[in-house]
């Protein structure tokens, strides 16, 4: 049956809503506290830059106590709004998740950042189903990024982020310190990885066990399981 057609609410005859003019971040939380808060600001600053957009408050807003929280903080021209919801992910996945390259591409110029314009990630993730993660090309078939994750590999023994998605702070925490390089990882290249990592907010790093197509099982490394930036969400 056709849906109704109906007028538009004027709250969402606005650009923020009708064409994605808005930037994003989301936050991790423990206990009420945003972590990693002062970088998800920054990057949050520079794509408000790169839209035109006003800068966010710096200040975390007051938030409920959840043992694990996502914060998700939006910028639009008129102001900035967040929601606080539980992060219940379920149990650990131990034997690590698998991840299939879907044939979506990242916009050109917004790959790097996190925007409202957000439909070829959706269309990933749905392509991508059952497996955990779908991933993103660029139009010259590289791997770039996830539906809702960014991805850290091992190749040749050297840890590799690829290059032309949005730079994860979750990713960066981990990398800090630690020897890594960031290239361009065609397709074709994927069969070369020896492990492999999904980084996000509402995941932590989470390692994969295969690369659908590309990949036989692979060995499985949980790199800080109890850290509270890092580890999976569980627990109280």
């Amino acid at each position: 049956m056709a849906a109704a057609v109906t007028e538009l609410p004027s709250t969402l005859n606005d650009p923020a809503w009708l064409h994605g003019a808005t930037a994003f971040t989301t936050v991790r939380t423990r206990h009420g506290q945003p972590l990693l808060w002062a970088a998800h600001i920054e990057r949050l600053r520079g794509t408000c830059d790169f839209l035109g957009l006003p800068h966010p408050d710096p200040t975390p807003p007051p938030l409920d106590a959840h043992p694990w929280g996502l914060l998700r903080v939006t910028v639009t021209a008129h102001g900035t709004l967040h929601t606080h919801r539980p992060l219940t992910p379920g149990p650990r996945p131990q034997q690590g998740v698998t991840v299939r390259v879907t044939d979506l591409q990242i916009h050109p110029q917004l790959g790097t950042h996190k925007t409202g314009n957000y439909l070829p990630y959706r269309l990933a993730a749905t392509q991508a189903h059952p497996h955990f993660e779908g991933w993103l090309q660029d139009a010259r078939g590289h791997v770039v990024d996830g539906s809702r994750t960014s991805p850290l590999l091992e190749i040749a023994g050297a840890l590799v982020v690829p290059e032309g998605g949005l730079p994860s702070v979750t990713r960066a925490a981990y990398l800090t310190g630690r020897p890594h390089i960031t290239r361009p990882v065609h397709t074709r290249d994927l069969r070369h990885v020896t492990r492999a990592w999904l980084c996000g907010s509402g995941t932590g790093l989470v390692p994969i066990r295969r690369i659908d197509g590309h990949t036989d099982d692979l060995p499985i490394h949980w790199p800080a399981p109890d850290d509270p930036v890092l580890g999976w969400p569980d627990g109280a």
